[in-house]
């Protein structure tokens, strides 16, 4: 099965050709941008075609990366990964961004669970843990750096991602998270048929609020 990955979660606009039946990459491309998702994805996805030597017609799955992470960047990625499987008659998946870490690190490291934490700011972090199969070992959470080194306390494995310098005393995380797209395809690939169609896991509000106290009165018109 091709599959089409994509990953605009994060600061890195990605996109990748995997053969699942091979486990090949047959093309990726990664453009770490920040921001402007929406107006490099196709460019993105256009350049991991032609290097697969592939057309959209070839793709038999759409993995996309939902999340936790930027709320722009999700929305870009979801709504893209779901019209594409519209419009071929395929099926899009959803991939975490702390699984697709989880994954990439287990390929190389098999031999210990490994727990994903991200530097959510605020002094907190979302965090969840993995056993080596892959499979999690908990829920996905939002939880302060306190309470997420008490569920470490216990923790018998690697600890990953941007926020786990914070998890040990340090004040300031790694820096962005950068979610490898290969990964994110072979996630995908893995997913079962029949699931729900991908959706945003944000696991919080988002920053921008509605101003209160300058709502217009309504008019009625005559």
């Amino acid at each position: 099965m091709i599959v089409l990955a994509l990953d605009t979660a994060g600061v890195d606009c990605s996109a990748c050709i995997y053969d699942s039946t091979s486990d090949r990459v047959l093309g990726e491309v990664c453009e770490t941008i920040g921001k402007g998702h929406a107006e490099r994805l196709m460019a993105v996805i256009d350049g991991a075609l032609e290097q697969a030597q592939l057309s959209l017609r070839n793709v038999g799955r759409i993995a996309v990366t939902i999340g936790p992470g930027s709320f722009t960047g999700i929305r870009v990625g979801v709504a893209a990964a779901r019209g594409f499987a519209l419009s071929l008659g395929v099926e899009a998946v959803g991939v975490t961004t702390l699984e697709t870490l989880a994954l990439h690190h287990l390929l190389q490291n098999p031999d210990r669970p490994v727990a994903v934490g991200l530097d959510a700011k605020r002094g907190e972090t979302y965090l969840q843990t993995f056993g080596m199969d892959g499979l999690p070992l908990n829920e996905a959470a939002l939880l302060s750096l306190d309470d997420a080194k008490s569920v470490l306390s216990g923790f018998n494995g690697s600890v990953i991602g941007s926020a786990a310098p914070l998890f040990a005393g340090e004040e300031s995380g790694s820096g962005p998270d950068h979610f490898p797209i290969a990964s994110v395809a072979r996630a995908g690939a893995c997913k079962p048929e029949g699931r729900p169609k991908p959706a945003p896991l944000y696991l919080r509000g988002p920053d921008a609020r509605p101003q209160t106290g300058f709502a217009l009165a309504r008019q009625d018109v005559a």
